[in-house]
């Protein structure tokens, strides 16, 4: 059975979900995996938009608002999340997700495996608050980088590490994802100037 802190465990939850509902919202995983921190609440959305349910058109902004909504109340010390109605509503098809999961499952696995708690240090405030103050950057890329086919993977990449850094505590995966993310800001403005 994986830890509550690993990437197969806030699969599992999400899994559980989609077998009780017939439509999974925004608000479900919310309310499933916020009390885990803000690392999964970072990390599961950006997750689902690399995944294939992040080629259906709007996917991507939509998660980008939530993230940018989650960034920056986790800046301000909120402890519930309040998104907008709108944003909480939205659903996705449980067998979409269904499939979505399973894509993921083999390298939910080898994350598991490979990363874990190390380097704590950074992982804690400072470098968190950093982190989440670049995941609101980068929220903010995405919805014009749909424009470009599949350009706002870009930015949901490097999101998708931060919160799993901080997820593990996982000090050297949040060195690389703070540098993966500077790059990725390098490369959303690129794609956005040059698109």
């Amino acid at each position: 059975m994986p830890s509550d802190q690993s990437v197969n465990a806030l699969l599992d939850t999400l899994s559980r979900r989609a077998e009780r509902e017939r439509e999974v919202s925004v608000d479900d995983v919310v309310s499933d995996i916020g009390d885990r921190g803000v690392g999964p609440l970072l990390f599961v959305p950006a997750l689902l938009v690399i995944s294939p349910l992040g080629a259906i058109p709007v996917v991507p902004s939509l998660f980008a608002v939530a993230l940018f909504l989650i960034a920056v109340q986790s800046l301000v010390g909120d402890r519930h999340i309040w998104l907008p109605k709108m944003v909480r509503d939205r659903a996705v098809d449980e067998d979409r997700l269904r499939k979505a999961i399973t894509r993921l499952r083999p390298w939910a696995d080898r994350l598991d495996r490979i990363f874990g708690p190390r380097l704590k240090a950074l992982t804690r405030p400072p470098a968190q608050k950093a982190a989440v103050v670049l995941v609101a950057i980068l929220c903010l890329s995405v919805p014009p980088l749909e424009l470009v086919p599949f350009a706002a993977l870009v930015p949901m990449l490097a999101i998708a590490l931060l919160g799993l850094a901080i997820t593990l505590n996982d000090g050297i995966l949040m060195a690389v994802a703070l540098t993966g993310a500077g790059a990725a800001l390098i490369g959303s403005l690129w794609l956005l100037i040059s698109g």
